[in-house]
């Protein structure tokens, strides 16, 4: 009769721990330039080992705008998400899920390009989806949660 009791108890005592334990957050704001050092959000927030990143567009750093040549817009988005998950201790590939919002789904494929080159393995979760104008113009922003391995 004891067994049940003692069970119990430890499940119990477990599940009491678990409320005690607060997860830790951690919040991550690259440098920026200009207006955009008092945006009213984070970069990333890391709880855990759960990494949740902002909408991210790939502005160049100079001119607060996307480039013209998509192409290095691409780039710069790419390497933005990449800086933040490098801060966190993380890497494209600890990613799990991504969404990219695009005004223009006829760059689909020149996207898509340049995204699977910066995976060594598995691919995250992903969606693309159609949205309307983006921030200041530009043509792609990633969203994204990551999980370190």
């Amino acid at each position: 009769m004891r067994r049940p009791l003692i069970i119990a108890a430890v499940i119990l005592s477990f599940i009491a721990g678990m409320a005690a334990a607060p997860v830790s957050r951690r919040y991550i704001t690259l440098p920026r330039a200009g207006n955009d050092a008092k945006l009213p959000f984070s970069d990333a927030v890391l709880v855990g080992d759960t990494l949740y990143l902002s909408g991210r567009i790939g502005f160049d750093p100079a001119t607060g705008k996307p480039p013209s040549d998509i192409d290095q817009e691409i780039k710069n988005l790419l390497d933005g998400v990449s800086n933040i998950l490098k801060e966190a201790g993380m890497t494209m590939d600890d990613l799990v899920s991504v969404q990219i919002y695009c005004p223009d789904l006829t760059l689909y494929d020149r996207f898509n390009a340049a995204y699977r080159a910066r995976f060594s393995k598995d691919l995250p979760a992903r969606a693309f989806l159609g949205s309307g104008p983006l921030l200041r113009g530009g043509h792609f922003e990633m969203m994204a949660i990551a999980v370190k391995q």
